[in-house]
């Protein structure tokens, strides 16, 4: 598996033009092998670009990105197989599905990796399982798909080309809550099962504490907090203060600590708050 690191690295769009727009600036961290990170942030805090930097997508304007301790632009000969380690979802990847076939689009990427025949089939019948594709969907025109299936086709492509960190850019969006659900928990699953590292960008505070281990957040290009899943959401409220959205649990219970309750407020989780609420409603019971 490979650790990413970025050191001081940044990113301007129209660099040197009346209109350039600083996306990242500055930012230096981490991503651990086997990590599964949430990026969260504010819209225009900086979140897709960093991403794109972090597979060659884009290339940094300032500072390093690194992989496996080499700089990713060093040597442009290696910039192919320094991406092909980490597999990128964009938002709505399902607009890039273009083959006669499900099994023909998720075949695509493990083709351009100059696979055998036999190997690819077996990266296709993985990819699939994984996903919850039933075999009677491969060989059906991908427009044919609902929404989800179409998104969980799209995410079959990348994870059948096995990149040891993936990252997905929102990969719910738009879904409703079940499809949502289904998608997070596919790639819950994936992430236990192959012990690969996982960068998920989500809008949602909920998705973020419910699946990751670590939170990234940004804010106006650079880091605000980067730390375990725990420990960003001790600083629950300077998040809301931000204007950011936090987790519905957390957010209820800072509501019911500023009316005189006096409850733990760094937690996260349904499970967590009734017990503390419950413990609550003892203690005054008890005076």
């Amino acid at each position: 598996m490979s650790t990413i690191k970025l050191e001081n690295a940044g990113f301007v769009y129209q660099k040197g033009m009346p209109d350039e727009k600083v996306a990242v600036s500055g930012v230096s961290l981490t991503f651990e092998e086997g990590d599964f990170i949430g990026i969260i942030g504010h819209t225009g805090s900086g979140k897709s670009t960093l991403i794109q930097m972090l597979n060659g997508l884009l290339r940094p304007t300032s500072g390093h990105v690194y992989i496996d301790g080499d700089d990713i632009w060093d040597d442009r000969s290696k910039l192919r197989e320094k991406r092909f380690k980490v597999g990128l979802v964009l938002q709505y990847p399902e607009y890039q599905l273009f083959e006669e076939t499900v099994r023909k689009d998720i075949a695509f990427g493990p083709k351009n990796l100059g696979l055998s025949e036999e190997e690819i089939n077996s990266r296709v019948a993985e990819a699939a399982d994984f996903l919850k594709i039933p075999e009677k969907l491969l060989d059906r025109s991908p427009f044919d798909l609902s929404g989800g299936e179409k998104r969980r086709a799209a995410i079959a492509g990348v994870l059948a080309m096995r990149p040891e960190v993936l990252v997905l850019d929102e990969p719910t969006a738009g879904l409703d809550p079940r499809g949502r659900r289904e998608i997070l928990d596919v790639i819950s699953n994936y992430h236990k099962a192959e012990k690969k590292t996982i960068i998920l960008v989500s809008h949602s505070m909920d998705d973020v504490a419910r699946y990751a281990s670590k939170v990234l957040v940004m804010n106006a290009g650079g880091v605000f907090y980067y730390d375990t899943v725990d420990e960003v959401f001790k600083h629950a409220l300077e998040l809301r203060e931000t204007g950011l959205n936090i987790p519905t649990v957390t957010d209820i219970l800072l509501t019911l600590k500023e009316r005189g309750m006096d409850v733990d407020t760094d937690i996260y989780t349904p499970a967590r708050a009734a017990q503390t609420v419950t413990q609550y409603f003892k203690e005054v019971e008890a005076r």
